[in-house]
């Protein structure tokens, strides 16, 4: 059973540090800046990708060539690790615990307070899979299917709905009768 609670981060409220310069480190910064463009993140590692580097003129990312220390996690509000050294995950790990940081250790499930989710976007709306760590395959898939079959147009529908929602007078649950009444057809 999943128990797993789903939340969106307004990470450009937030400071992120990333730590590690290879492939899951870019892997990571890729995923963070295609759902938050205007995140604050430091990455650290002792050797940085050039890919990483390139990053740098189109986002609010600072490097930070060295290796890992715990002052690194000095004003920062979440964590992601993936190096190539596991003693230096576990560390992130034990120092980030100890500063009540949340962070998450690539392809380390039992080292996480928290995953990376498989992503569907289409405009406004966006739906986040997980399979609570068993298989991050399985849901990139899932978010593949998904991005197929949701139609294109469907930011005309979630506008509709918005306008129809503000305009809505009465209490809160007079507005949610009224909006389930107008989507029913969508389940038609």
């Amino acid at each position: 059973m999943n128990t797993l609670f789903p939340v969106f981060l307004k990470l450009e409220e937030l400071n992120t540090l990333v730590v590690g310069g290879g492939n899951v480190g870019l892997e990571k910064l890729e995923a963070i800046f295609r759902n938050s463009p205007k995140a604050t993140v430091k990455l650290v590692a002792p050797e940085i990708r050039d890919e990483i580097k390139a990053l740098v003129p189109h986002h609010n990312l600072t490097l930070i060539q060295e290796r890992y220390d715990i002052s690194h996690l000095e004003g920062m509000d979440i964590v992601t690790a993936g190096t190539d050294s596991k003693e230096v995950n576990r560390q992130v790990r034990d120092d980030c615990k100890a500063k009540r940081i949340l962070v998450n250790i690539a392809d380390t499930p039992d080292l996480c307070d928290f995953y990376l989710s498989s992503v569907v976007v289409k405009e406004d709306l966006k739906i986040a899979i997980s399979t609570n760590g068993k298989s991050p395959t399985f849901a990139k898939r899932f978010r593949e299917i998904l991005e197929e079959i949701i139609p294109e147009n469907l930011q005309e529908t979630l506008n509709n709905l918005q306008a129809i929602r503000n305009k809505l007078k009465g209490d809160f649950q007079s507005k949610v009768q009224k909006l389930n009444e107008i989507t029913k057809v969508m389940q038609e």
